[in-house]
């Protein structure tokens, strides 16, 4: 299929993803998020459950979620593995999003603020 003198891939198309597929990723991710959240109640980084607190894990864990599900798409890689990529990258937090940044940066040949050290 030819749009605009280019060939568009339909199956890398976001809105060619069912339903479910969307509903697995969040899942995932947000389990990731809960996860993550008890490790920081565990360890003493909370010093009790705040509601607020777990409602902005889930938001980053979502996000972590679908951006780590779109790169395992992109690089084809099989749904069990992408599954559990999804799960360890949102139970990661904001770190997560600086390792997707660094891959991110090293697979495109980018200065990062390591290299400037």
């Amino acid at each position: 299929m030819r749009l605009n003198g280019r060939f568009n891939m339909p199956h890398r198309d976001p809105q060619n993803y069912s339903f479910i597929t969307y509903v697995w990723v969040f899942a995932m991710a947000m389990l990731g998020g809960v996860a993550h959240n008890v490790k920081k109640l565990k360890d003493g980084t909370l010093a009790r459950f705040s509601f607020s607190e777990l409602l902005g894990d889930l938001i980053i864990s979502g996000f972590l979620g679908v951006v780590t599900f779109f790169l395992c798409e992109y690089a084809g890689l099989d749904r069990l593995l992408t599954a559990a990529l999804i799960g360890m990258s949102s139970h990661q937090g904001t770190r997560g999003i600086y390792y997707i940044e660094e891959l991110i940066a090293r697979k495109l040949k980018l200065d990062t603020k390591e290299d400037k050290k």
